[in-house]
């Protein structure tokens, strides 16, 4: 008669717990209209998270502490700071203090947040977070990728932060007035009429982050200013952030041009799409042979983004990976 060797389950670990103190932080802030946020946390970690009497308490598995500590006290120093706290930010946060939480890759050291008057805008993948921290890093930025990869509304983003944080006096926004593929004809009205159309995009991301009557008050003052490509030649642009649209559409001409307009303390992105010249001769983008020459000189930045960077619906994705199989 064989014995049979009695095993016992092993007992289940007991829960870590730990509280954080939120002394001059508003609970609102920090949580969100209807706990969102925490919703958020939530989504993302097995542990009981609840507030109470001005103290954040948690209890969950042990391997889940050093994260949700880390993302906690970040969010609390940002609420502390009077910064608007918002589910994105929340999950940058995780994916920085805990990639596993999120299923994915981490980013670099902490979310690269950009705050604006109007939003705190949080890059949602690692190529976007990189983009954000180029533009910190160099002198001139390019980021080149599909539509909806966020280049030109990131890049509205960083130049509005840096005037309302005093890093420059004035941001100039162009591109270069091609059509896509119809004509349009004579357009009546003053030069900012004829260009506003091409700019469209640049006002769009701008009128979302600034308040309504303070963007024109800046356009109207110039401290906002709407350039066409062609009238950029001749000037030295200093203090400013250069925002140069559709980069795909310059001519190799263009491109020099303007890329030899920076001044001192200034900084340019320039952002486009080369799967959308629009050019008689493809073959002669500014925007490519830019990227050709200039990969790897000092100063210079290069970003590159693909359909997993689309933010836009899933279908705008699905669309980009079809036309670039075919193509």
């Amino acid at each position: 008669m064989t014995s049979k060797q009695q095993t016992t389950p092993p007992a289940p670990t007991d829960p870590v717990a730990f509280e954080l103190s939120l002394d001059d932080v508003d609970p609102l802030i920090l949580l969100g209209p209807a706990d969102a946020n925490l919703r958020e946390l939530g989504r993302h970690f097995r542990s009981r998270i609840a507030v109470r009497a001005g103290v954040v308490r948690c209890a969950g598995p042990p391997e889940e502490r050093a994260g949700l500590e880390t993302a906690l006290r970040r969010l609390i120093a940002r609420a502390r700071a009077g910064e608007t706290v918002v589910p994105e930010l929340v999950r940058a946060e995780v994916l920085s203090a805990r990639p596993d939480a999120c299923g994915e890759k981490p980013a670099g050291p902490g979310p690269a947040a950009i705050r604006t008057p109007r939003k705190t805008i949080v890059p949602r993948t690692p190529n976007q977070q990189e983009y954000v921290r180029a533009i910190g890093r160099g002198e001139i930025t390019f980021a080149i990728g599909p539509a909806g990869t966020g280049k030109t509304y990131l890049a509205v983003a960083a130049a509005v932060e840096a005037l309302s944080c005093g890093r420059c006096n004035r941001i100039v926004l162009t591109r270069p007035a091609v059509e896509a593929g119809e004509s349009l004809g004579y357009l009546p009205g003053t030069f900012k009429d004829k260009v506003d159309p091409y700019l469209r995009p640049l006002y769009d991301a701008l009128f979302d982050m600034l308040p309504l009557e303070r963007a024109r008050r800046l356009l109207d003052e110039e401290v906002i200013e709407v350039a066409a490509l062609a009238f950029m030649r001749g000037r030295t642009l200093s203090d400013s952030y250069i925002i140069l649209d559709e980069a795909q559409n310059t001519t190799s001409t263009q491109m020099r041009m303007f890329l030899t307009r920076l001044g001192w303390n200034s900084r340019a992105i320039v952002t486009g799409d080369v799967t959308q010249i629009d050019l008689e001769h493809p073959r002669g983008s500014g925007l490519v042979e830019a990227e050709r020459r200039l990969s790897g000189t000092k100063g210079i930045e290069i970003c590159r983004f693909d359909a997993t960077d689309v933010v836009r619906p899933p279908l705008v994705s699905r669309i980009i990976r079809a036309y670039e199989a075919e193509s």
